[in-house]
């Protein structure tokens, strides 16, 4: 970076506005994240300075690299020694909510968590859930399109984004805001800022919508004997409990006894053995009416013989006990680095797809432990694979990425579900989208980002003008 722009920077945003030296130094990232070498941090205040520091790197083409919360595990905030990071955390304000109209005011900084707290407070909730909620940001989660365990019911992050405020490559303040539900005037300009990963905007604010607070809520922890049983359940909860099926998140066995086996904290809540489990939950506004439907669907699934065993949740620490095995994902770790993936297809295609990749990772890396769960009703699996030692796991990385996505082709599945392409993925992206599909990402990255300074290198390749 030249000292040139280092000193308008600094003029621009103070001493607390930029970080090098060692205060970035002392900055910790995750392994996950990937390698952040940069030497340099910038922390606009607000979106005119996110303007002002943007128009700087435009005009000297410096690459700049945008940071939310660093949940994500597709290498999309990697940063090298040449790139400026973006720090998007003092953006962190919660601007209105308009309890009426059952939307809020953010700036992209804010935590999830703290978006879900606050439209509690006001009786409504904000949606979306993941398990990092308490450190990802509103932000990440528009330039992932985020999904989460909600998603069969309220749609991924694109679903529930109004609005938002975007600065473009060249400094321009693009105001989409808009809280209405209804707004055909032209263009959707928000749309092409959601799940694009910060390569053609950053999103400085936005408008969320909201929806009422359930008065009820039911949970049931199941277990089918096989993958065909646990369709047939989807469909009928789906069918039978009016609309109000709101997680259904499966586990394969080998997931759920690695969540409830020492060192995990969770005990089993159904005996080992069956084919599969699933942790149902439907949110809704009858607290009596609700339960007690919720039951007698789960009995007359018993009586068809859908579900082997099940247990019902009477209590919020029983509901949350059913919860903690799904979100323990990180007890795989007792078994070395994991190569993580976000995966998704057609719930028919699921069974020969797991198969064929199992087949395959036992052949070509023997002695691998292969862990799955996911949130099957929307077409999604998660799969992680344990190579054993960090060495063996480096040099398997390209065998399991190829043993996991290849086959994906010929179901016209995705291989990013939720995550985003990044770094990580974008060498398979040609699975997923035609070479047509490639070409106008590529046209759309070169009108807003002609210079290619924004988040270079990640989703798609370009060369900036």
């Amino acid at each position: 970076m030249s000292t040139g722009l280092l000193a308008d920077l600094r003029a621009l945003l103070g001493e607390q506005g930029l970080i090098e030296g060692e205060r970035l130094a002392n900055r910790v990232y995750d392994t996950h994240v990937g390698p952040v070498r940069a030497k340099v941090l910038v922390r606009p205040a607000d979106t005119s300075q996110v303007s002002a520091v943007l128009r700087l790197c435009h005009a000297r083409g410096q690459p700049v690299v945008p940071h939310g919360g660093l949940t994500g595990l597709v290498h999309g905030c990697t940063a090298t020694e040449t790139e400026l990071i973006l720090s998007l955390e003092l953006l962190n304000r919660i601007e209105s909510v308009d309890i009426p109209g059952r939307t809020m005011r953010v700036g992209s900084g804010v935590a999830l968590q703290h978006v879900q707290e606050e439209a509690e407070r006001h009786g409504l909730i904000f949606p979306l859930d993941l398990g990092a909620r308490g450190s990802c940001t509103i932000g990440g989660n528009i330039s992932t399109n985020a999904g989460g365990m909600r998603v069969v019911r309220f749609g991924m992050m694109r679903s529930l984004v109004l609005g938002l405020e975007v600065v473009l490559a060249d400094g321009t303040m693009l105001c989409s805001l808009n809280r209405m539900l209804k707004n055909n005037a032209g263009y959707d300009l928000k749309q092409l800022f959601i799940g694009t990963e910060g390569t053609l905007g950053i999103v400085t604010r936005a408008d969320l919508r909201l929806a009422p607070k359930p008065r009820s809520s039911a949970s049931a922890f199941v277990a089918c004997s096989d993958f065909s049983s646990l369709t047939s359940l989807l469909g009928m909860l789906d069918e039978r409990l009016g609309g109000q099926l709101s997680a259904f998140e499966v586990l394969w066995p080998d997931f759920y006894e690695l969540t409830t086996t020492a060192p995990a904290l969770s005990a089993p809540i159904l005996p080992y053995g069956h084919g599969i489990y699933a942790l149902v939950e439907a949110l809704g506004a009858d607290p009596d009416s609700d339960q007690e439907r919720f039951e007698r669907v789960l009995a007359e699934a018993l009586e068809l013989g859908l579900i082997a065993d099940a247990a019902i949740a009477k209590s919020e620490s029983e509901r949350r006990a059913m919860w903690a095995p799904r979100e323990d994902v990180f007890q795989m770790d007792r078994y070395g680095p994991s190569h993580s993936f976000d995966v998704s297809m057609a719930i028919a295609d699921m069974p020969e797809y797991l198969r064929t990749v199992r087949r395959a990772l036992e052949e070509r890396v023997p002695g691998c432990r292969i862990f799955v769960f996911g949130h099957v009703a929307d077409g999604n699996l998660h799969i992680s694979v344990c190579a054993g030692t960090p060495e063996r796991h480096a040099a398997t990385f390209e065998i399991v990425e190829r043993t996991v996505y290849e086959p994906l082709h010929g179901i016209a599945g995705s291989i990013s579900a939720e995550h985003g392409i990044g770094l990580e993925r974008k060498g398979y992206l040609e699975i997923s989208r035609t070479q047509a599909e490639i070409a106008t990402m590529r046209a759309l990255k070169a009108a807003l980002d002609p210079r290619g300074i924004l988040n270079p290198g990640k989703v798609i390749d370009v060369h900036p003008a």
